[in-house]
Order: C-alpha cells, then structure tokens, then sequence
C-alpha cells in the first residue's frame, strides 16, 4: 500500500467525521494513537474533550443546548493495563469490558453494528493499541453498513503486530461529505507519523476543515516506560 501524506488527506476531505489514528512514531520510541471528531449539526458541534482518568470523554459545551446526547456522549479512550482503547462511540466500553474478560477486540465487538442513525448508518470504528517489552502492535475495526441497508453488517478487523517506525493506519467514518454521508471503504490508509506529540497535534488540528472541526486528541506513548504525553485541542474553549 502506498503510503499517503496524512496533512493532505485531511485538506482534501472536507468532512471525513470521524477518526482515529494508530501507529509508531518516526524515532520507533512511541506507540501514537488520535481521535478526533466533527459536527455538521449544532448538537454535534456543541461538544468538547476531557480527561477522565487515564482516558477522555465526550462533554456538551453548553449543556443548554444538549438535544440528544445518545451518539455524541461517550468515552472515546480508556485504557486497560498496557491497552489504550479508542472508538468513535459507547462501543469503547463494549471493547473494555470484552477484553476484561479475555475475548479479544474483535470477539468483543461482536455484539455491537453501525450506528441506528438513519440514512447515514454511520460506521463504528475502534482501535486498540498495546505496549509490551519495549515494542508495540495494534488492531482496528470498522463495523457498517452494507450498501446503506440496516439489515446487514460487514464486520472488519485490521491486525498490525509489527509497525514500522514513522508508520502508521488512518481510520474514518465517512469517504466526504454527502447526503446520506458515504461510509468509509477498504483496508485503512497507510500514513506517517512523526517523532514529536506537539508538531504532529498541531498539524493534525490546522489540517482538519474549520468549519466542521470540534475536538482532537493525541497520545504518544513511550515503549519503553509506558508513560505518556497527551494533547487535547478543543474549538470551542
């Protein structure tokens, strides 16, 4: 797979929802993992990250301005021991609390599907990165619907156990803007990822369209240590 340049990707989308990120920074010393989200609608728009714990969750802005919080309020992060855990939905404590019990991530994400909001059926994503002896390896998934039918659910899962340095995947909902919006297709993309948390928050936020932008949230993660160094950007502060 050809590798892709993630600041242009992002430039060229105007709406790819949401997203996640998981990899291996270019110095080979961190596992990498973002999320970030998007709004078209105020009540989507009307959220901000923050920590909870070792990992974030979803909060309104204006709270008087919540209209329905049942897609929009979750954990995107958690982590389980040597785990971080990210999803673009409440399937994070579905992946959680599977794992907790030994099944693995796909094994616990069989009980979810794509989400209920028709004609969009937007797809569920995850992802699952773990740090152990000094070397990292990481899962994703994308639970949709087939050809926009709410009968069916195609189920896949992404294995990467060996990540190159620099090297990482790119997940998202949505192929652009649309009406329905188009779900994501095929394996995910092949990006880079850089050494530094900070420059690469920063590009990762100022590449994101403007308009649409509601939250993003990077972790670097040291292999050797476990210790971490994590970003928030919120537009609305």
């Amino acid at each position: 797979m050809k590798k892709i340049s993630l600041e242009k990707e992002l430039q060229e989308i105007s709406y790819p929802g949401r997203g996640i990120v998981i990899g291996r920074s270019m110095d080979g010393k961190k596992a990498v993992t973002a999320y970030f989200i998007m709004g078209r609608s105020e009540n989507s728009r009307n959220r901000i990250f923050v920590e909870d714990g070792q990992g974030i969750r979803t909060q309104a802005y204006d709270p008087s301005k919540l209209t329905d919080p049942s897609l929009i309020i979750y954990a995107p992060v958690r982590v389980l021991g040597n785990r971080t855990i990210v999803t673009n939905g409440d399937q994070t404590d579905t992946v959680y609390e599977g794992m907790s019990q030994g099944k693995s991530f796909a094994a616990s994400l069989e009980s979810r599907e794509f989400e209920p909001d028709a004609p969009n059926y937007t797809p569920r994503i995850s992802g699952v990165v773990m740090v152990e002896d000094g070397q990292c390896f990481y899962e994703m998934s994308i639970l949709k619907s087939s050809s926009g039918r709410p009968d069916e659910c195609l189920r896949y899962t992404f294995s990467y156990d060996a990540p190159h340095p620099g090297e990482g995947r790119f997940i998202h909902t949505y192929q652009g803007d649309g009406n329905p919006l188009p779900s994501f297709e095929g394996e995910p993309k092949l990006v880079e990822i850089t050494e530094d948390c900070e420059g690469f928050t920063k590009m990762l936020w100022e590449s994101l369209n403007e308009e649409n932008k509601v939250s993003l949230f990077v972790r670097y993660i040291d292999l050797e240590t476990g210790k971490y160094e994590t970003k928030i950007m919120n537009k609305n502060q």
